[in-house]
């Protein structure tokens, strides 16, 4: 009698929303983010760091927006129609990140995603938790932990 062989475990998977911030692709774990809108209006904080773009009245709440232009080091640009907030959550804090756009919700094997490695690490501190190779695409990993405790924003 011949054993069979049993099916090869399939690969584990999460869910991405995918956005864009200066042309470049960016994701975050679907399930670290609360909500997704339109920006329709920022309000200016007097003497917020250069990468808090303001507060917004969001779902009932008064939320610190981090400008992922900004935080990156990339020039600012007016926000428009196909610019969106992720509301997110990280312990105490809820915090709005400003993105050029954010329209996809995909799906990323582990497998596909590997380390940033030195050379990305060095350049983009440790915001970066991997970068996943998708056919031709490339798309970087947030690590939203970094982002937002490496902002100066107040607790929410």
């Amino acid at each position: 009698m011949t054993e069979k062989a049993l099916p090869a475990e399939s690969a584990k998977t999460q869910t991405y929303i995918v956005f864009v911030v200066a042309g470049t692709s960016y994701a975050v774990p679907s399930h670290q983010v609360q909500h997704m809108e339109m920006v329709e209006r920022v309000t200016p904080v007097p003497n917020a760091p250069r990468s808090v773009e303001g507060v917004v009245f969001s779902r009932g709440q008064v939320v610190p927006v981090i400008n992922l232009r900004a935080r990156f080091g990339f020039e600012r640009t007016t926000i428009n129609q196909r610019a969106r907030l992720l509301v997110i959550q990280h312990g105490n804090r809820t915090v709005g990140l400003l993105t050029d756009e954010a329209r996809e919700f995909i799906t990323i094997a582990d497998g596909s995603i590997q380390p940033p490695g030195d050379a990305i690490g060095n350049l983009s501190g440790s915001y970066l938790d991997g970068v996943a190779t998708l056919g031709q695409r490339i798309v970087l990993i947030l690590n939203i932990r970094e982002v937002v405790e490496s902002t100066p924003v107040a607790a929410a």
